[in-house]
């Protein structure tokens, strides 16, 4: 048998909301936006999503990859991901997080 390039996606977000709560989650969710944000058009675009990805150790991601990432994410249709769409896409790319989002709703809501 052939061995396949698979990338295996482990899930670190629910120990990281336990450990830091959903606040602290939240900032560590924005300042991984700000490493992959264009500094100029405050958005993270193709540009910088490719220049950015070996941060992410996704360093061989084609291009047409790369558009995938944006367009999954890009609720507003700009082509971009604003801070909101990022960390909307970091939530819904983490399937037990989804499960108890009403849990992290009402104490993001409590801590505010």
């Amino acid at each position: 048998m052939g061995s396949r390039n698979v990338v295996v996606f482990e899930d670190f977000f629910p120990a990281m909301v336990e450990k830091l709560g959903a606040e602290g989650f939240m900032k560590e969710l924005s300042n991984g936006f700000q490493l992959l944000v264009d500094g100029d058009k405050g958005v993270i675009t193709f540009a910088s999503l490719k220049r950015n990805s070996a941060l992410l150790g996704l360093k061989e991601m084609s291009d047409e990859e790369v558009v995938c990432m944006l367009r999954e994410g890009d609720l507003d249709g700009d082509g971009a991901l604003n801070e909101m769409e990022f960390c909307t896409l970091m939530l819904r790319l983490s399937p037990e997080l989804m499960n108890n989002s009403r849990n992290l709703l009402v104490e993001a809501i409590l801590n505010f």
